[in-house]
C-alpha cells in the first residue's frame, strides 16, 4: 500500500532586523519619506481630478513625471514608486467592495515608515554566517540582516519556492526587512488530536475546556497603578516608563502651538517607544509559544466569535448623556487591547492549518452564564469574575467561570449550533456597499 504526497504552495512573511550604517539609515529614511509623499500627491491628484478622467494609466504617467520634476521623489526607486500606485489603487478597490474605508492622507507622525521592494530577484540574498545574511537594497547597497530562519535562497530556491519580494519597515528598534516567502511543501495530513474549547479573558488569558489553562506566568494585577496597562514590564521598567512619561509631559509644556518638537522631546518619545516595543515583543513571543503548543496537541480548536471593535468602545458618552464608570471601562479596554485576541485567533488559524487542524468559531452570547453541567442559565450563577456556582435546584455545579465557559464553547460546536439563540445576529446577510461603475 502506497500513499501519494500532495504538494501545495504556502505563503508567509519573515521579518529580520537590518544592520545599517548611519549613511544607509539616512538613505532609507529619505526613500520612506518620498514614498509617503508620493502617496499623498497621488491621493490629491486622484481626488481633485474629475471621475471620468481617473485611470491607472494616467496615474502612472503622473508618477513618472513627478519623479522627473521633483528631486526628493527621485530618490525613491522606480519599482517602489510603482508599488505605491498599486497599493493606492488596491485601497480604492477595497473601498468600492465595502471591505475598508476610503484611502486618506498619510501624516508624518502617525504613519508607519516603509519602502516596498516588489521584485524578489533584486534582493540577491546570501547567507554569510550562522547568524547573518546579506541582502541587496535598491539605491542602498549590500546590507547585513539577522539570519533567524532558513530562507529559500541559493540552491534551495526554485520556481515554486522562492522569495517574491520584501518591504522595509521602521520600528522602535530601527529598520527591519519583511520578506514575502513562497514555498512548496507537502500538505499536512489530518491531525490526530483532541478537541478543545478556549475561552479568552483578561485575568486568565486562555482557559481550556480540558483544564490546561495558560496564563502569563506573572501576577495579573500588581499594587501599582500601571499594572494593567504595562503588564509585560517589570517594576524597574515600569518606574522607568513612568519617569519618561513625566519628563515628556514636562518638556511638552514648554512647546508652543504649531511649534516643532525639540530634539530632547523626540528622544524621550523614542525611549518610551522602545519600552512599549519591549512589552509588545514579550506579548507576541508568549502568544507564539502558546498557540504553537495548542496547535500541536489538538486537532480542533473552538473559540468565541467576538466583535472586539464593539467591546472596546469608549463609555464616555456625550455632553447631554454622559457615560458611567468611564475610567473603569477605559481600563478594561486597555486590558482587552493588551491581550490581542484577534492576533491570537490569527496565529491559531494558520498554525492549525499548517499541522492539519482546524479552528472553529461559535457565537459568544450566554457562554459565560450557562451551566456546562445541566445546560440551564440561572440568574445569579456567575457569582464573581472567577467563580461560577449553578443556582439551579438539583445541580449545584461549582467551577471556575472561565473553565465553565470553555466547556460551553466546545459543547456548542459538538451539537452543531442548534441550541444557539439568534441574539445579536442578523437574519439576512448585509449587502455590500459597492459604488456603481460610473461613480468610481
Amino acid at each position: 500500500m502506497t500513499t501519494e504526497c500532495v504538494w501545495g504552495k504556502r505563503q508567509f512573511g519573515h521579518r529580520a532586523r537590518l544592520a545599517l550604517t548611519p549613511a544607509q539609515v539616512r538613505v532609507i529614511d529619505d526613500q520612506a519619506h518620498a514614498s509617503r509623499t508620493m502617496w499623498n500627491l497621488l491621493h490629491d491628484w486622484w481626488t481633485m481630478l474629475p471621475k471620468h478622467k481617473r485611470s491607472l494609466v494616467r496615474a502612472d504617467a503622473a508618477i513618472r513625471q513627478a519623479r522627473k520634476d521633483l528631486d526628493r521623489l527621485a530618490v525613491l526607486p522606480a519599482q517602489a514608486a510603482q508599488a505605491v500606485l498599486k497599493a493606492y489603487f488596491q485601497a480604492w478597490k477595497n473601498c468600492w467592495d465595502g471591505r475598508a474605508d476610503a484611502p486618506h492622507f498619510k501624516s508624518r507622525i502617525r504613519s508607519v515608515m516603509s519602502v516596498d521592494i516588489p521584485q524578489g530577484r533584486d534582493l540577491n540574498i546570501v547567507r554569510v554566517h550562522r547568524r547573518w545574511g546579506m541582502v541587496n537594497l535598491p539605491k542602498v547597497g549590500r546590507v547585513r540582516f539577522r539570519w533567524t530562519k532558513d530562507l529559500p535562497v541559493g540552491k534551495r530556491a526554485a520556481k515554486d519556492s522562492r522569495i517574491t519580494g520584501a518591504r522595509l519597515v521602521e520600528g522602535a528598534l530601527g529598520w527591519h526587512i519583511a520578506f514575502r516567502v513562497q514555498i512548496l511543501e507537502v500538505e499536512p495530513e489530518p491531525h490526530q488530536g483532541a478537541e478543545v474549547g478556549i475561552d479568552t479573558g483578561v485575568n486568565l488569558p486562555l482557559a481550556l475546556s480540558d483544564g490546561n489553562h495558560f496564563d502569563h506566568a506573572r501576577p495579573a494585577r500588581l499594587p501599582d497603578k500601571t499594572a494593567d496597562r504595562d503588564r509585560w514590564l517589570n517594576r524597574e521598567e515600569k518606574a522607568r516608563l513612568r519617569f519618561l512619561e513625566q519628563r515628556a509631559a514636562h518638556r511638552k509644556s514648554f512647546r508652543k502651538k504649531r511649534e516643532p518638537s525639540s530634539n530632547r522631546l523626540r528622544n524621550t518619545y523614542d525611549q518610551i517607544k522602545q519600552l512599549r516595543a519591549t512589552a509588545t515583543r514579550r506579548a507576541v513571543d508568549w502568544q507564539h509559544k502558546t498557540t504553537t503548543r495548542i496547535a500541536e496537541q489538538h486537532t480542533t480548536v473552538v473559540v468565541e466569535q467576538l466583535n472586539i471593535t464593539n467591546m472596546v468602545k469608549s463609555a464616555r458618552g456625550t455632553i447631554e448623556e454622559p457615560g458611567k464608570n468611564v475610567a473603569q471601562k477605559a481600563g478594561l479596554n486597555r486590558s482587552i487591547g493588551q491581550e490581542a485576541w484577534g492576533r491570537m485567533g490569527t496565529m491559531l488559524t494558520y498554525k492549525l492549518a499548517h499541522r492539519g487542524g482546524t479552528l472553529h468559531k461559535v457565537p459568544a452570547p450566554g457562554t459565560s452564564l450557562r451551566c456546562s453541567a445541566c445546560g440551564f442559565t440561572t440568574p445569579g450563577s456567575r457569582e464573581g469574575q472567577a467563580t461560577f456556582v449553578c443556582k439551579n435546584s438539583g445541580c449545584g455545579f461549582e467551577a471556575n467561570a472561565d473553565w465553565n465557559a470553555a466547556r460551553n464553547i466546545l459543547h456548542l460546536y459538538r451539537i452543531g449550533h442548534v441550541a444557539i439563540p439568534a441574539a445579536g445576529r442578523c437574519s439576512r446577510q448585509a449587502r455590500k456597499r459597492v459604488k456603481p461603475t460610473t461613480a468610481r
